[in-house]
């Protein structure tokens, strides 16, 4: 079953764009990433929501978060913990 999809529309000074020498669709692209990281780095959201919300994989969306010097490691106790059991039943 797909998931409902919701759109937001920004409006913003066409020479902020411009003087990124960005096309519309990346900058609109580049502010989907940016809130998906914002959202994550606060714990608003996990890293999951966080790629989907960016259009990408969770691997590609973890990767990317040291382009905007996010650390990756932004998980609750109890995320860290289920990480931590997946990895160990991985490694036996």
């Amino acid at each position: 079953m797909a998931k409902a999809l919701e759109t937001v529309n920004v409006q913003y000074p066409a020479d902020v764009r411009q003087a990124l020498g960005e096309s519309k669709e990346e900058f609109a692209r580049e502010m989907k990433t940016l809130s998906a990281v914002k959202l994550y780095e606060m714990g608003k959201i996990s890293s999951g929501k966080a790629a989907a919300l960016a259009g990408m994989d969770r691997a590609s969306f973890l990767l990317s978060l040291g382009n905007y010097r996010v650390s990756v490691f932004n998980y609750t106790p109890e995320e860290l913990e289920r990480e931590l059991a997946e990895a160990r039943a991985r490694i036996g």
